[in-house]
């Protein structure tokens, strides 16, 4: 997957295959602009006001509260970006605008939109990554509304996969037991046992994310089926064959390899046989791998903001297959972007 240049006519098809066209400047100056109208549009309330039914500038303006005339400018930039339609004087969402961007929608990310408003200001550390090796670490930075922005912001993007997720782990016929670990927002959790009925969770993480999901995982009705722990990874006593289903999310990449391995193993010791030991990260190809562009940002991305970054397959279940268990012979890749999940089972 890829963003890119995509030419409106025949004259600037030219102008692209004749490589006189700056694209450097078109892939930063407007990629700022489209991505700004986005996310302001997002968080004025300008996609929510069309819900219903299209709309002049002036009457979007009058229920957003904003001034007419820039709200004109805003919607005129949001219809070049195909997020709205304009007709007869009024815009309308588009099927994206309609199926992403609204609270209501089942598929909505507008929480994911508007933690990019944070994200704006971690990418400003990027050049400081790059000159030291340095990452932010982001989980030792954030405060607590940052958290509360980043856990809802987790929580829409998981619900893209969510039911993929509990497709795809072969949960051991009679599992009554799973722990989450790092899926603050439950979301993973709720679908696993919303389709295997036997099944709870305890979702484990930090103090921080728990205290900004638990409001999350509540709307959810799962009561003691699925519920909170805050402890730490790290140092949590997880016990001996005591859960069928291990769920270990976006997490790895926060810890060293030598963090990670030990931390595997002491979760394969927790599984009962024939248990199940799931892993959800961003997918890092190897060296020498021909690297879709979401790939190779998502590398920067979370090199620069997590204290190890992104891990390869072979990583992962190197150290399933260290700590006893018998991986997959490859990953699952999620629908909705480069995320893998990583099954292995205890035998």
């Amino acid at each position: 997957m890829h963003l890119g240049m995509i030419p409106d006519d025949p004259t600037e098809w030219k102008a692209l295959v004749s490589r006189q066209l700056p694209l450097p400047f078109f892939e930063t100056h407007f990629a700022f602009g489209r991505a700004r109208a986005i996310m302001a549009a997002t968080k004025l309330g300008v996609f929510e006001s069309l819900s219903r039914c299209a709309a002049t500038p002036a009457e979007v303006a009058e229920r957003c509260g904003t001034d007419t005339f820039a709200t004109r400018q805003l919607l005129v930039a949001l219809a070049g970006c195909e997020y709205l339609v304009y007709r007869d004087g009024r815009y309308a969402l588009t099927p994206t605008a309609r199926t992403w961007l609204l609270p209501e929608s089942p598929c909505s990310i507008v929480d994911a939109v508007l933690f990019a408003f944070d994200e704006w200001e971690l990418m400003m550390h990027v050049e400081d990554y790059v000159r030291t090796g340095i990452p932010l670490e982001l989980h030792q930075t954030m405060t607590g509304v940052q958290w509360a922005h980043y856990l809802r912001a987790m929580r829409a993007l998981a619900g893209l996969t969510a039911h993929e997720v509990a497709q795809f782990v072969p949960v051991p016929g009679g599992a009554t037991d799973m722990i989450d670990i790092g899926g603050a927002h439950g979301r993973y959790s709720v679908a696993l046992c919303r389709r295997h009925s036997q099944l709870r969770s305890v979702v484990l993480d930090v103090p921080e994310a728990v205290r900004a999901a638990a409001p999350l995982l509540a709307t959810e009705n799962m009561g003691a089926r699925v519920v909170h722990l805050e402890a730490d990874a790290l140092t949590h006593d997880f016990g001996v064959r005591t859960y069928d289903v291990v769920l270990l999310c976006n997490l790895a990449r926060h810890f060293s390899a030598a963090e990670n391995a030990l931390l595997f193993r002491r979760l394969a010791r927790a599984l009962r046989p024939r248990g199940v030991f799931a892993v959800i990260e961003p997918l890092r190809l190897e060296i020498g791998d021909s690297a879709s562009q979401f790939t190779a940002l998502n590398e920067l991305y979370f090199g620069a903001t997590s204290r190890s970054g992104t891990w390869t397959a072979r990583d992962t279940a190197g150290w399933q297959r260290a700590a006893g268990l018998e991986p997959a012979a490859d990953p699952v890749t999620l629908s909705g972007g480069d995320v893998g999940l990583h099954i292995a089972t205890k035998i």
